[in-house]
This record gives structure tokens, C-alpha cells and sequence, in this order.
């Protein structure tokens, strides 16, 4: 675990979206779950029976069970908390970008990193984001601001793996040159397909 952050999943309400969380994090090379008082007991056959979590059932039966949130990070160096509403906390806030940035840093500097996810209904409650060094979160619609649970899995792992990987957009201009427009392109393949036809290519 020390060279990948733990996602730790609050109080999660529903099997079907611990399932759905853990193959978000499985598409990204994350595998160190731990799983807070689950509502539904632990562990919990919907989590693993879940078509959405296919591939990801080794991890789910390697998922760590704890019972509340200072034993989730009893080991852990540094906690950004996942939440979507403003906070009276004086706390450093991220983009899920940004913070997947700083974590791959303090990763590399030798720390233990995690990230908080709330439950389904409400999200983390305020002493659970207090128990933080910092937050996450998105520039969503501000009149639809909820994210599931595995949609934010899955848009911070996605940020992992850009973080921590050699991925990087490739250049492919030349100099001197601009792109060609859609019409430009369909003008050129039909001059393209006139001469051939015109050459007696196609038969």
C-alpha cells in the first residue's frame, strides 16, 4: 500500500456501490480498500455478486474492515477528505487533480496517503472531514452538486493514475501548419476518390 493511496469507503450504505467503487479503483491500479462500519455488515455478498464488480473480487475479499474513522487511519500520514458542500474548516482545498498530484509527492516522500469517501445519502459528516489534513473536491454544477459513490471513485483514481504514471499528451504538430476543418478533410477525401475513380483504381 505505501506506494498507492488507501481509499477508505465511510459508512458505505450499499453493497451493490462497494462493488461499483472497487472496480473504479481496480481500473486504475488502486487496490487497498478499507471499509468503514458498512450499514450492511461486512462482508457483503452484493459487493462481490454485483456485475459491476467484476474483476475486482480479490480486492473486495482483501478489503480492510474497521470500525470507525480513527482506526481506518491509524497508520496514515496524510487524509484528504472527499465532499462536495463548503466547510467551516481551515483546511487546504484540492482539485481532485491537485491532490492527486501532492499525494503521488508525499508517496514518494516515504508517506501513507488516503482518501476519504462518504456515504451514499449525505456524504462525510463534518467530524469525519475534521479528522482530514485536507479536501477534495469538484467543480460540479453547483445545482446538482452530488456525485455517487463510484463516479467519485473513479474521477479520483483517474487522477491517480495520471498523477503517478508516464502518460502524457503527445505533440503531433509541425510547425508552420494548422489543422485542417471537417469540411476541408470530406473536400479532400471526395478529390481523393475523383481521381482514383477517374484512373479506373476502383474495379
Amino acid at each position: 500500500m505505501t506506494d498507492r493511496p488507501a481509499f477508505i469507503l465511510v459508512r458505505p450504505q450499499m453493497g451493490e456501490n462497494i462493488g461499483a467503487a472497487a472496480r473504479a479503483m481496480w481500473n486504475f491500479g488502486l487496490d487497498h480498500m478499507r471499509v468503514v462500519a458498512p450499514r450492511d455488515g461486512w462482508p457483503n455478498p452484493a459487493a462481490v455478486a454485483d456485475a459491476m464488480a467484476s474483476g475486482a473480487g480479490r480486492m473486495l475479499a482483501a478489503a480492510q474492515l474497521c470500525d470507525d474513522v480513527p482506526a481506518a487511519l491509524s497508520d496514515i500520514t496524510y487524509t484528504y477528505a472527499t465532499t462536495a458542500r463548503a466547510r467551516d474548516l481551515t483546511k487546504t482545498v484540492f482539485s481532485p487533480e491537485a491532490a492527486m498530484q501532492d499525494a503521488a509527492k508525499r508517496i514518494a516522500a516515504g508517506q501513507r496517503v488516503a482518501v476519504l469517501f462518504g456515504p451514499e445519502r449525505a456524504g462525510l459528516e463534518n467530524d469525519d472531514v475534521a479528522q482530514a489534513n485536507a479536501i477534495i473536491t469538484v467543480p460540479v454544477n453547483p445545482e446538482f452538486p452530488s456525485l455517487n459513490l463510484a463516479q467519485c471513485v473513479l474521477l479520483t483514481g483517474y487522477e491517480w493514475r495520471r498523477a503517478s504514471s508516464a502518460v502524457s499528451g503527445r505533440d503531433d504538430e509541425m510547425a508552420g501548419t494548422d489543422w485542417a476543418n471537417g469540411d476541408e478533410i470530406t473536400h479532400l477525401a471526395r478529390h481523393y476518390e475523383d481521381r482514383l475513380d477517374e484512373a479506373g483504381f476502383f474495379f
